[in-house]
């Protein structure tokens, strides 16, 4: 018994390690390239091995040709690599895909395994809203997954030597090796204007080579940037330089003017309008234009209407293909179709003025997401939108009829602060700045009348809301198309106290206005809020703690942005219940910085007490610093938040 019990423990064992064996074998198919990686990079998802650009600009019988070459080979660290195996490049009219090859790379008995993709789908980019000649080409990694290798090799040709694209060195994954090289023609002039490098490593070189200048920058070793939400943009973070053709020698030996200039980027985009809207103003868009300025007692007036006209009668719909990205359309087809992209609606707002007798001018500009001047990067990569601009007793008006229900005096929130380049014909221009919107214009001013009953709260509130703040609303509303919605959006947006607030009823006023605040006026209830114990009475006046929400982590590594400045204040008229007096109330409080500024403050009156919490967002961006200024001056409110009334009853 005892020799059988041995042999089958010997034979169990040696099982097991066999099974063993064979997990490793099944389960440790890593390569010494993964294993070094995961140990350098245990945070990171995938590591960018090489990432190599080749930019070849020839000139050929006079004028530029451009090819663009892009190698990239990643390794993926864990199991997110089944959801990266889908990928797709964009193309279109401006870059022209010529040639792709693409590979999977898995680690089996020793190497690497490289399986080829077969498959590659063209599609159109469309969206409901957004039109242009973007095509993509999608394919999937076979059989992706931790450990994997990927391979991806493909080439461009720049069909305008005006697009030429930055180059960035890191990304949000790290980067093992990342080279650019850029070889050009001797007789073509190039300028590199670089972006947040100045502590990253770049190796640079510049020498000429069989009658071409070859420019190479590489780096090693680059950490990854980390995604944070809200950045204003990561073209304002991430090192990168844009190239650009400054000019080149024709077949004549003539120096050919491209770009470097903002003189130069003026006068290409007004080549490509000087010929728009030539032929005769539709004879029906004219009797608007009549009807619209009949009465109106001055210009400003004529314009005001003109531009809500357009903004409720003209849908924005991007149409952008190859250069009708930078030409608008004839403002007579914009008005058939009523439909149009920025430059189109910039296109019918112009015409409708001139049949006026006003001059508005085309006008070019960048988003906020766009942080380059124009004397910084006079290229069409500064800017990616029309406006049309408008002056009157010595102030411009920055007009964007793609926007909805948009005052007269309130550019779009994306462009506040930009640099515009306003269009006076040829030759003739000018570079302005966008106004950043007051706060107090971005304003919530919220009123509720409250009472007990029982541990329950009901009362009567009047919202009014002005500028960015009512355009937000009437932006929503406009989308929402039953009753039943509709209160449940007021319910969310409105909510105060806890979650058990409830609209009972509303009434909007000036619903859609342009230049009238709009008004709300509601009941409501909030169940089981307030406590009693005793003959005391506890309840909390901070209903609304919206602040807190501009609060920013600790360890956020980047800027924040805010769409816009904002003033509010909440007001709240509490009836003390008879037979109760105020045992304790709260001390008043007052924070404020340059960036934010609040205050609460409680004040009693006969049998009412008015509590009143107000402030301002004065930012449109935060510096990490700022930030925790800001998130500092927060918590000092939050601690107010908690605090209570106590109401004793009375002897």
């Amino acid at each position: 018994m005892e020799k059988y019990t041995k042999q089958k423990y010997y034979k169990s064992l040696q099982i097991l390690i066999v099974i063993l064996l064979s997990t490793t074998v099944l389960f440790g198919q890593k390569s010494s390239e993964y294993t070094n990686l995961k140990q350098k990079y245990p945070n990171a998802d995938q590591v960018t091995l090489q990432e190599e650009t080749i930019i070849e600009i020839k000139l050929k019988k006079g004028n530029l040709d451009i090819t663009q070459r892009f190698l990239e080979e990643d390794i993926y660290l864990n199991e997110s690599a089944t959801y990266k195996s889908k990928r797709s490049l964009n193309f279109s009219s401006f870059f022209e895909l010529t040639e792709i090859e693409a590979s999977a790379f898995n680690y089996k008995n020793g190497r690497y395994r490289e399986t080829e993709v077969k498959e590659f789908k063209e599609k159109d980019e469309l969206d409901n809203s957004f039109h242009d000649d973007t095509k993509s080409l999608n394919f999937i990694y076979p059989n992706l997954k931790e450990g994997s290798k990927t391979k991806l090799a493909y080439t461009e040709k720049v069909k305008n030597p005006r697009f030429l694209s930055p180059f960035y060195f890191g990304g949000f994954s790290p980067v093992a090796h990342r080279k650019v090289t850029i070889i050009a023609d001797k007789d073509v002039s190039l300028q590199f204007k670089e972006f947040n490098t100045e502590n990253t490593p770049i190796n640079f070189t510049k020498k000429e080579k069989r009658g071409n200048i070859v420019y190479t920058w590489e780096i090693q070793n680059v950490d990854k940037v980390e995604y944070e939400s809200n950045v204003t943009t990561y073209k304002s973070i991430l090192p990168h330089i844009v190239p650009i053709i400054t000019s080149y020698k024709n077949e004549q030996d003539e120096n050919v003017k491209l770009l470097g200039e903002v003189s130069d980027l003026y006068n290409w985009y007004y080549s490509l309008v000087k010929d728009v809207n030539t032929e005769a103003c539709d004879v029906e868009l004219v009797n608007i234009v009549n009807e619209l300025t009949a009465d109106k007692e001055n210009d400003l007036e004529k314009v005001r209407a003109i531009y809500y006209w357009v903004q409720k009668n003209i849908k924005y719909i991007a149409f952008e293909y190859a250069l009708g990205g930078f030409v608008p359309r004839e403002a007579n087809d914009v008005y058939k179709k009523k439909y149009g992209d920025c430059k189109d609606n910039s296109s019918i707002l112009a015409t409708m003025l001139d049949v006026a007798g006003l001059k508005g001018n085309l006008t070019w500009i960048g988003t906020r997401k766009i942080p380059y001047s124009y004397e910084e990067v006079p290229t069409p990569i500064v800017d990616n939108h029309m406006i049309l601009s408008y002056e009157y007793e010595g102030k411009t008006y920055f007009l964007d009829a793609t926007g909805r229900y948009l005052p007269i005096d309130f550019p779009s929130s994306f462009i506040q602060g930009k640099e515009a380049l306003i269009g006076n014909g040829e030759g003739n221009f000018r570079i302005e700045k966008v106004p950043v919107i007051e706060a107090k214009r971005n304003a919530t001013i919220d009123t509720t009348y409250i009472s007990l009953e029982g541990e329950n709260i009901v009362g009567k509130g009047k919202i009014e809301l002005s500028g960015y703040e009512k355009n937000y609303y009437f932006n929503y509303l406009e989308s929402i198309k039953t009753d039943e919605k509709r209160t449940s959006f007021y319910n969310s947006i409105l909510r105060k106290g806890s979650n058990s607030f409830l609209v009972d009823k509303f009434e909007e006023k000036n619903l859609y206005a342009y230049d009238q605040n709009f008004i709300i006026e509601y009941d409501f209830n909030i169940s089981n809020y307030v406590k009693s114990i005793d003959d005391e009475i506890y309840i909390n006046l901070n209903l609304n703690k919206d602040l807190s929400s501009f609060k920013t982590k600790k360890d956020r590594k980047h800027e924040i942005k805010n769409t816009y400045k904002v003033h509010y204040n909440y007001q709240t008229v509490f009836d003390i219940p008879e037979g109760y007096e105020v045992s304790y109330m709260p001390e008043n409080i007052e924070v404020k910085n340059e960036s934010i500024r609040s205050s609460i403050t409680y004040t009693q009156q006969g049998n009412q007490i008015l509590y009143n919490h107000q402030g301002e967002l004065n930012y449109l961006t935060l510096s990490v610093e700022q930030q925790k200024k800001v998130n500092k001056l927060i918590k000092k409110i939050e601690k107010n938040f908690k605090e209570i009334i106590i109401l004793k009853k009375k002897a």
